[in-house]
C-alpha cells in the first residue's frame, strides 16, 4: 500500500486549515496552529513528494528536521500560553510576532546549516534522532498540560476541542516513536537482511504500520480538531 495516497491528502488539509485558523483567530492560539502548519512544510511535504527539487542536497535534508523540531517547540509554546491563559487569562505578545519570531528561528537555523561544514549520513541520523525525540517527549508533556487545561475550561464549549488534542498527541507519540525505535534500532538494516533469507521482522513490521497508523491518525485528527475549533469559534 502506498501510504503516501492517504497522508499527504490529510496533512495537506490539516496544514491549511491549521495555518488559515492561525489568521482569523485569537492571538492564544497563534503559536499552537503555526506549529501544525509546520508539521506539513517540514514532515510531510518532503517525504511524501520526494522528488520536490533540492531534496537531494544534505543541507536541505538537515532542514526539514531542523523545522520539525521547531514545529513542537513552537506548538508546545502555544499550549503552554493557552494554560497560563486559562488560569490568569493574561496575554503577553502579538500576533505578528509570533509569525516573525517562528520565520526569524527558520531563518537563523538555514544561516546555521549552511555555514557549517555539509552534513554527512551520519549527522543527518544524529539531527532526525533530536527531532524524533523531541517530538515524543514533547508529545507526552502536552498530553499532561493539554489535560490540565481541559481541568480549567471544562465548562467552556471548546474544552472538547482540547479533549481532541490528547488524542492528536496520542497518534503523534506512536507515529514518531515508532519512526524513533526503528532508527534507533536500525530496523530497517534487520529487515532487510531477514528479507533475503525469506524471513520477516516481526518488530519492524509492527512498527512501520504504527508509525503509519499513527501518521493517517495524526493528521485526520489535527484536520478534524481545527475544523471542529473554527465552528465553535467563528
Amino acid at each position: 500500500m502506498e501510504w503516501t495516497i492517504v497522508t499527504l491528502p490529510l496533512w495537506v488539509i490539516a496544514g491549511v486549515v491549521s495555518f488559515y485558523f492561525s489568521l482569523g483567530n485569537a492571538r492564544v492560539w497563534t503559536s499552537i496552529s503555526v506549529g501544525f502548519f509546520l508539521i506539513l512544510v517540514a514532515e510531510i511535504l518532503p517525504t511524501a513528494i520526494n522528488f520536490l527539487p533540492g531534496l537531494e542536497v544534505p543541507e536541505v535534508q538537515a532542514l526539514t528536521s531542523i523545522v520539525g523540531t521547531i514545529a513542537i517547540l513552537v506548538m508546545s509554546h502555544g499550549f503552554q500560553e493557552y494554560y497560563v491563559f486559562s488560569r490568569t487569562l493574561e496575554l503577553e505578545g502579538s500576533k505578528p510576532l509570533v509569525y516573525v519570531a517562528t520565520l526569524g528561528v527558520v531563518l537563523l537555523s538555514a544561516a546555521f546549516i549552511w555555514v557549517n561544514f555539509t552534513p554527512t549520513a551520519r549527522t543527518l541520523e544524529l539531527i532526525g534522532v533530536v527531532e524524533k525525540t523531541n517530538w515524543v517527549f514533547l508529545s507526552l508533556i502536552n498530553i499532561d498540560l493539554i489535560r490540565k487545561i481541559y481541568a480549567n475550561i471544562q465548562d467552556s464549549p471548546i474544552s472538547n476541542a482540547f479533549a481532541a488534542f490528547i488524542l492528536v498527541f496520542f497518534f503523534i507519540f506512536l507515529w514518531k516513536g515508532s519512526e524513533l525505535y526503528i532508527q534507533i534500532y536500525d530496523l530497517e538494516t534487520l529487515n532487510t537482511l531477514a528479507a533475503a533469507k525469506g524471513e520477516s521482522l516481526f518488530r519492524y513490521d509492527l512498527s512501520f504500520y504504527c508509525k503509519e497508523i499513527g501518521n493517517i491518525l495524526a493528521g485526520l485528527s489535527v484536520g478534524g480538531t481545527f475544523l471542529y475549533l473554527a465552528k465553535l469559534l467563528r
